[in-house]
């Protein structure tokens, strides 16, 4: 499909399927949208989708972010928080742009890069996705290969973790297996809409710095 076919904006929680789309025509949309834009771009099985986030999404993408670097940090690990940076591989002909991904593991491998190749850089070690996701945003992210991905939607959150190439949802994440994030993460999601984000996340350091090991 020519680069050209694209001259729309979207509005806040519209969403747009193009197919069939070739990796060559990805690239093209890719290039004449630019990197200064609102809207997120997938790329699988030859479906391109394009999606304009709603406020609230932006909200709750950005706080567990911070929920997840705050238990990082308890943890004293190191991490590079890439952001929505766009992934993509011409072999596995999939991109994807996550709400916000992690370098924990392979932190080591980004620090510095302005640009990844994920024929040699690893992809990210957590992806994090807001709202339902849509199964070409799963195949991108199952054929590039990243290791977990959560996805928070409808007040729950669902772990999807890579094991023989295809996604397996559990209740448990590899990467704080000793936390129950599927049951936290929504908790103080759903508080920050009742005493807004900063008390949220003080309380939440708070319960880690003064739990048990059972939250």
């Amino acid at each position: 499909m020519p680069a050209t076919a694209i001259s729309f904006s979207l509005e806040p929680g519209q969403k747009v399927t193009l197919k069939p789309v070739s990796w060559q025509g990805f690239e093209a949309i890719l290039s004449q949208l630019g990197e200064r834009r609102s809207s997120r771009i997938a790329y699988a099985n030859g479906i391109l989708e394009l999606v304009a986030p709603l406020p609230e999404h932006e909200r709750s993408k950005v706080l567990i972010a911070d929920l997840v670097k705050t238990l990082l940090k308890a943890q004293k690990r190191r991490w590079e928080p890439l952001g929505s940076t766009m992934f993509k591989r011409e072999g596995m002909a999939a991109g994807i742009e996550p709400d916000d991904c992690f370098y924990i593991e392979n932190y080591k491998a980004v620090i510095g890069k302005e640009r990844l190749d994920l024929t040699v850089d690893p992809p990210p070690d957590l992806a994090l996705e807001t709202d339902v996701t849509s199964k070409t945003e799963l195949d991108a992210y199952e054929a590039l290969r990243v290791p977990e991905l959560w996805i928070y939607s409808r007040g729950k959150l669902k772990i999807n973790v890579l094991r023989e190439n295809q996604y397996v949802e559990g209740d448990r994440s590899l990467i704080f297996p000793d936390v129950a994030v599927v049951e936290i993460i929504p908790r103080f999601v759903q508080r920050a809409r009742e005493v807004g984000v900063s008390q949220t996340l003080e309380e939440f350091e708070a319960l880690i710095r003064g739990g048990d090991g059972s939250f």
